[in-house]
């Protein structure tokens, strides 16, 4: 009997075994294709794993600060802060989307993605010495998923943490979700024992314990912060840092205003600067300093997925409600006269959400992206389908006239009219007015001439320009009529498309236009879907860009082909660059450099 019972015992197991789910276990993960580094691989190309350690290094930041916790729901956070904590696995810089390890060893996943089990490196450590466990990991997904920003609620709604042991935290998902399960891999880790008496919606006053490269040793509040290479950090030598994390010191010098900056990194106050006018590029980076091979100018091609700036109109707004009205303002921004004056031709005309990718929409819609817009028809302008998207192109006179009486016949079509050199609402009588916000200490030199634009169609453009405090309050608030803002470029269709431009995100600072559309929705929700399917993407994301385009939520304003730093001559650099960043992490404090410098510079 007790025979049969064993033997019944192990038929049932067999028949579950053969039915079990198959694990994966991997220490490096890719959201499209497969990860660049393999297994055993010691560092990454665009480092030097011999390179030297020490040296102080002056840098720069504009405008203030008032807070060292990064995830506050109100304050300015530091430069930095963001880097206080490791994260599970990190990027590289010459790929993008895939992941490798860090605090963790491996992960172990089923093949549907329902689960991910992840595994740390024993030998983790904060810098207070106590070490990083799966009780960490666990408690950070929870204070971030009760206490941090609401667009992280939604985006991992339904998703538990749980300790498995001590090195081991385990995320069920509430469906199968690869994509999700990659992005939970790049979680931070905070430890428990402090934030458990910390709120994570309030500002830091001080800095908190901390792990990574880099502790703070020293600020100055609103004025400066230092940062101190961590001697004993654990993770100095894994594949993902070796040769990086050089300096000993990297100090930060705030300052109000871009031109003063400037002035002192010639001077010799702060050692590198990277550069965002163009002027200033060609005319003003010259001097003794610069005759003598003091100071290095370099300019690096940028081919790659490239962050572009926009004018964002705040949508919700009732003047900008109407997509006609947004298209005429667009024609009103004078690219052409602007890049020739002001930026001796230096910039190119942004054209994409998916600037310098295959994702960009440059042609007609080809029968894949039809037959997504198809079963859309009636949700998009007309031009989606019909037109390819271009930015308005002027004259580069400064007085394009055809442009502005385009833009008078959409204003007419949206009830507007022009009365005695003022732009007025037909049924209102209420002339067209509106602010535009503006950060301090930025170069504004663009303002002045696309005001003076609009005001020859009888619309008054006030100038709101404000410290980074305010600045960064507003925005949280959308208390704006119109900003400039950064588009972080996109290297392929991700699920972050969701915080930017999704309706369950309106309250995100990165949805900057206040964009609520259920066509976009559709769209971002199968980009979701597909996630790791680079054909579906390819036709998803030129579709998305086109709608976007489109709907004229943002005007156009530029980017840069080339990257333009300068520095004072104390450093050196690996051979190889990354193509994803400027990688001045990379770099190294090179002495017999420094030592042919003047004294004070050295």
């Amino acid at each position: 009997m007790i025979v049969r019972v064993a033997a019944l015992v192990l038929l049932v197991l067999s028949v579950g075994y053969s039915h079990a789910e198959k694990i994966n276990q991997s220490d490096s993960f890719a959201q499209l294709g497969t990860p660049k580094y393999q297994a055993g691989f010691t560092h990454f190309d665009y480092t030097n794993p011999t390179a030297p350690k020490g040296g102080a290094v002056t840098l720069s930041a504009i405008g203030t600060f008032d807070n060292f916790n990064r995830s506050a729901m109100r304050g300015n956070p530091g430069i930095g802060t963001e880097t206080l904590y490791d994260r599970l696995f990190v990027s590289s810089d010459d790929e993008t989307g895939s992941l490798y390890p860090l605090i963790a060893t491996f992960a172990r996943y089923p093949d549907d993605y329902r689960w991910v089990e992840i595994t740390l490196n024993p030998q983790a450590r904060f810098h207070d010495g106590s070490p990083m466990t799966a009780e960490d990991v666990a408690f950070t997904f929870h204070l971030f998923m009760t206490q941090g920003v609401p667009q992280y609620r939604l985006v991992y709604k339904g998703v538990t943490a749980k300790v498995i042991s001590r090195l081991t935290v385990r995320f069920d998902l509430p469906k199968p979700d690869r994509d999700q399960v990659i992005s939970l891999l790049s979680t931070p880790v905070y430890p428990r024992h402090y934030w458990k008496d910390h709120n994570l919606a309030d500002p830091l006053p001080a800095p908190p314990p901390s792990s990574g490269p880099y502790r703070i040793s020293a600020w100055k509040m609103g004025q400066s912060i230092t940062y101190t290479r961590v001697k004993d950090y654990w993770a100095a030598d894994l594949p993902v840092n070796k040769g990086r994390f050089n300096f000993d010191t990297l100090r930060f010098d705030y300052y109000l205003d871009d031109n003063v900056a400037f002035e002192a990194f010639k001077a010799g106050a702060f050692d590198y600067r990277s550069e965002g006018s163009t002027k200033k590029w060609a005319t003003q980076y010259t001097g003794s300093n610069f005759a003598n091979g003091y100071i290095v100018k370099d300019e690096q091609p940028n081919a790659v997925a490239t962050n572009t700036q926009w004018l964002a109109f705040n949508i919700q707004k009732s003047q900008f409600a109407d997509r006609r009205v947004r298209e005429a303002l667009s024609l009103l921004f004078d690219f052409e006269w602007m890049n020739k004056a002001l930026f001796y031709n230096a910039y190119k005309r942004a054209d994409s959400y998916f600037q310098n990718t295959e994702y960009a929409a440059r042609a007609y819609p080809d029968v894949k992206e039809l037959a997504v817009l198809t079963p859309l028809k009636g949700q998009y302008p007309a031009e989606v389908r019909d037109k390819i998207y271009q930015p308005p192109k002027t004259d580069g006179s400064g007085y394009d006239r055809e442009k502005l009486l385009q833009a008078l016949a959409l204003l007419k079509q949206a009830g507007w009219e022009l009365k005695n050199q003022r732009l007025v609402n037909v049924k209102s009588g209420l002339p067209f007015r509106f602010e535009l916000l503006l950060p301090g200490g930025g170069s504004t030199s663009w303002v002045l001439p696309f005001q003076h634009n609009l005001s020859r169609v009888g619309i008054t453009m006030d100038l709101r320009q404000v410290d980074s405090s305010q600045y960064l309050a507003r925005l949280r608030k959308r208390d704006f009529d119109m900003t400039p803002t950064r588009y972080l470029a996109f290297a392929t269709p991700d699920t972050n498309l969701k915080i930017v431009w999704a309706s369950a995100y309106i309250n995100s600072s990165w949805n900057t236009p206040g964009v609520s559309s259920p066509l976009v929705d559709n769209l971002i929700d199968q980009i979701v879907q597909h996630q790791g399917d680079k054909v579906a993407l390819l036709t998803l994301g030129r579709v998305l860009d086109r709608v976007l385009l489109w709907n004229n939520y943002m005007i156009p304003m530029w980017y840069t082909a080339n990257d333009r730093y300068a520095y004072w001559n104390k450093f050196s650099m690996p051979a190889i660059r990354p193509a994803y960043a400027q990688g001045f992490d990379n770099w190294w404090f090179d002495v017999n450099k420094a030592a042919r410098l003047p004294a004070q510079r050295r």
